[in-house]
């Protein structure tokens, strides 16, 4: 789950609404850049983090007590073999692109662990096998992931809530077009992309938060109460083409002849 502190308590937002944000920004994405399996790509982007459910039984506190924020978890086996499995009872393609997902998340744990490191291993022949099923080659996979990952990005700096005041501009990612992205917050309810990746000029995109006034917790089964008691407020964003703001020229001024 993503937590974000503010001065009313913890707001958290489920990593599975977070997915939803992404999907949303996914189904904006200019027509004549899609890939071939669209409909794939979207639920791929949708459910690349299905397997996180804050209701199953997971340890959701730090041992200060405070809401487990999802930087803080590193790689769990039991995890990964759940989205794997949920995946792959899908389509192979999006098993391909949620593996290479968790490839780029938990990559940084396989000289750490020797479990990541099996399993990231698995998880790279089982690519292998996929591309060559699906009659990809490993450059097409990665432009298709790269969306995922763009999607992903983009959602978790809305979420986080991570925009940098007066326009400023804070880099996204790298799109599957190898273009750089910057994320602009042009007032308290739009935001802007620039370079203008998206099909219509503008959308709206919808998530769910909690707000939980309780800050610390005894357990995962109390802070679990919390968050099923708290109220759920919905939360709106406008994207927004950038505007291009033209500099007036300055006329010469005619000399006297």
């Amino acid at each position: 789950m993503i937590v974000n502190y503010s001065q009313d308590g913890w707001e958290i937002i489920t990593q599975r609404a977070h997915g939803i944000v992404a999907a949303q920004l996914a189904s904006q994405w200019r027509a004549s850049d899609r890939p071939e399996r669209w409909i794939e790509t979207i639920l791929a982007i949708a459910e690349h983090d299905d397997a996180e459910n804050e209701l199953d039984g997971e340890i959701l506190i730090t041992a200060a007590g405070g809401p487990l924020n999802y930087a803080m978890k590193s790689f769990e086996l039991p995890h990964c073999r759940k989205l794997a499995s949920l995946t792959i009872t899908k389509s192979r393609y999006i098993a391909l692109l949620t593996s290479m997902h968790m490839e780029f998340l938990y990559g940084q744990d396989e000289s750490k662990s020797a479990v990541a490191k099996s399993f990231l291993e698995e998880q790279r022949s089982l690519q292998e096998t996929w591309r060559h099923d699906l009659k990809l080659t490993k450059k097409e996979a990665l432009r298709m992931y790269n969306l995922v990952e763009w999607c992903d990005a983009l959602s978790l700096l809305i979420c986080k809530g991570d925009m940098q005041p007066e326009e400023r501009s804070m880099e996204i990612s790298t799109g599957p077009d190898n273009r750089i992205y910057q994320l602009l917050q042009l007032n308290e309810k739009e935001l802007s992309v620039d370079p203008w990746p998206f099909e219509d000029e503008s959308f709206e995109i919808r998530f769910d938060s909690r707000l939980i006034k309780q800050i610390a917790f005894k357990d995962s089964a109390e802070f679990r109460k919390a968050f099923l008691e708290a109220e759920i407020t919905e939360k709106v964003w406008t994207i927004k083409k950038p505007v291009i703001k033209k500099t007036p020229v300055k006329k010469s001024k005619k000399l006297d002849k």
